[in-house]
């Protein structure tokens, strides 16, 4: 079946960036802070930055990659150019979709039990409501899809925002804690920093969901790359300020006792009901289910419009101008998953996937770039941040295979 009709070119800065926290900055901080403290205490904030630099290597892969190659496919289309394989690119297009797939019928389980305590529906129909209700959205159009996610965005991240400022009177405890937020030069120091940047590590992943969408960019060479960019840069900031904040306000070894974590600094701080930082929480799970079948419907147009999948999957609708078939195979798929239950495991491998994938993305530019070094009106970085970033991400995967064997 073949479809001349473009996507739509609509995307702004300003929404991309939005897209990208709403992907990044998702529900999981919200627990993470205190987990992080639990692994290393005061030198949190300095694991978040390692973190941050392990991380951003890999964005800047994506950001110059998105840059050279402005198309949907993403990360299977850089290992195509990267490598020129047919067979290797398909399967890592379809790991990325299966990572979506998962990711987003796990987060979609998860809202629907909240959901199930405050309305009579039972798990089943909460699941298939929210699912047709996502991937209506999805398929109604780009732009509508990302004002949602972008005001969904807005409130998650704003929760974050809301949570520094009642807090930010703990920063009168700064003087006298700065010396154990800053590491000493020895092993032990290290050990806590490195262990802690591990588990934050995973919180910057996201930003490979933006280069999705690039054909539904506005000025893309321009606007894709420096929303990557910016996105990373925001997120670290947050992150920073409220691990700074919970350690000033609450000694790390409580902190890491509370499975809620901003919760209970949220009522630290007011003597309040955590209820509304719920709430955020909440919306942050659905904001990134919406994102993720955004994404994996894009993978798969992308992919069909290079003839490696079915022609019926590039169709895009006249009207709504987004993949319409390829959207709703996709919002199917995370249905029956998340009907099935019991993603938890499954949910685990999505991260991993995704530094597999991200392996494979950083060797193709390593590759990339001894044929062509640079590219006129692109984004360049060095040959050799290229590589690390591949050191780094396949470092990551060995680690995670070193952990499930032993």
């Amino acid at each position: 079946m073949s479809d001349n009709t473009p996507l739509k070119r609509s995307l702004s800065l300003p929404q991309m960036v939005l897209y990208g926290l709403g992907t990044t900055v998702g529900a999981g901080i919200y627990a993470l802070v205190g987990e992080l403290a639990g692994i290393s205490g005061y030198l949190a904030p300095i694991a978040f930055l390692f973190a941050a630099f392990l991380a951003g290597l890999t964005a800047f892969s994506f950001a110059e990659l998105s840059c050279r190659y402005p198309r949907a496919a993403g990360a299977a289309l850089y290992t195509q150019n990267g490598f020129h394989s047919h067979r290797l690119t398909v399967t890592i297009g379809l790991l990325v979709v299966v990572a979506g797939l998962v990711s987003s019928a796990a987060l979609i389980s998860a809202f629907s039990g909240y959901l199930n305590q405050i309305t009579p529906l039972d798990t089943s129909t909460s699941i298939i409501l929210l699912c047709a209700f996502l991937t209506a959205v999805a398929s109604y159009g780009i732009t509508e899809s990302i004002i949602l996610a972008s005001l969904i965005t807005v409130v998650e991240v704003g929760g974050l925002v809301w949570i520094i400022y009642i807090s930010h009177g703990a920063l009168t405890e700064l003087p006298g804690l700065v010396d154990l937020m800053i590491p000493e030069l020895n092993s032990t120091s290290f050990n806590l920093v490195f262990a802690g940047a591990l588990l934050a590590f995973y919180a910057f992943i996201g930003f490979e969901d933006m280069v999705d969408v690039a054909e539904e960019v506005k000025d893309v060479q321009r606007t894709l790359p420096l929303a990557i960019l910016l996105t990373l840069g925001i997120t670290t900031l947050l992150y920073m300020s409220i691990m700074v904040i919970a350690l000033l306000s609450i000694p790390p070894q409580e902190l890491a006792k509370s499975d809620a974590p901003l919760a209970t600094l949220f009522s630290f701080h007011t003597g309040q009901s955590p209820h509304v930082i719920s709430l955020i929480g909440m919306f942050a799970i659905i904001n990134g289910a919406l994102i993720q079948i955004i994404m994996a419907s894009r993978v798969l147009y992308g992919l069909s419009c290079r003839h490696q999948l079915p022609a019926l999957l590039s169709y895009v609708q006249p009207q709504t101008k987004t993949p319409i078939v390829a959207t709703f195979l996709v919002g199917l798929n995370v249905t029956i998953l998340a009907l099935i239950g019991n993603l938890s495991s499954l949910a685990e491998l999505t991260s991993f996937i995704m530094l597999i994938v991200f392996s494979v993305v950083n060797l193709a530019l390593w590759r990339i770039k001894k044929l062509e070094p640079k590219v006129e009106n692109c984004l360049c970085f060095p040959r050799w941040m290229a590589l690390m970033a591949f050191l780094v991400s396949s470092g990551f995967v060995i680690l995670e295979i070193s952990k499930a064997l032993f």
